[in-house]
């Protein structure tokens, strides 16, 4: 796997990968950039979000025609003082749709436990919440 940032000016950056495609980075007005682009602690919650909703679609394949949308909301505490990593992430689950809950949980379990690279290569204490139509499912343990 192989990606390439350059420096855009200022404190942008644009990353692209082997085939083209491109994200825009930059540090926040407050962090002396001009907030062109996603920072990339926010590519981070967006990469996790987006490897565990890509494993949660593998698990889930026979439910996919019942699920009218899956959205991932991010919220990452950081360290206080350098290197501000995420200290703890919060990830809210919404799923729209004709899917028994027991099932999305299992899902996101065997992302976070087993398939999902990028929650493996964070430090930070990650929990979870699932929104199954509009309304919050505990978990069954």
């Amino acid at each position: 796997m192989k990606v390439t940032s350059e420096w855009t000016g200022g404190m942008g950056f644009t990353a692209t990968n082997v085939n083209g495609q491109q994200m825009q980075m930059d540090a926040t007005e407050k962090a002396g950039g001009q907030g062109k682009g996603v920072s990339p602690m926010e590519a981070v919650l967006g990469a996790l979000s987006g490897c565990m909703g890509i494993d949660m679609m593998m698990v889930l394949r026979r439910y996919q025609e019942n699920i009218q949308s899956l959205t991932f909301e991010m919220e990452g505490e950081r360290n206080d003082g350098p290197p501000n990593y995420f200290t703890s992430i919060d990830m809210v689950c919404r799923v729209e749709g004709d899917v028994p809950a027991d099932r999305v949980w299992r899902a996101i379990h065997l992302s976070d436990e087993k398939y999902c690279s990028v929650r493996h290569s964070l430090k930070a204490d990650v929990t979870y919440r699932l929104i199954l139509n509009g309304e919050e499912v505990p978990e069954n343990k």
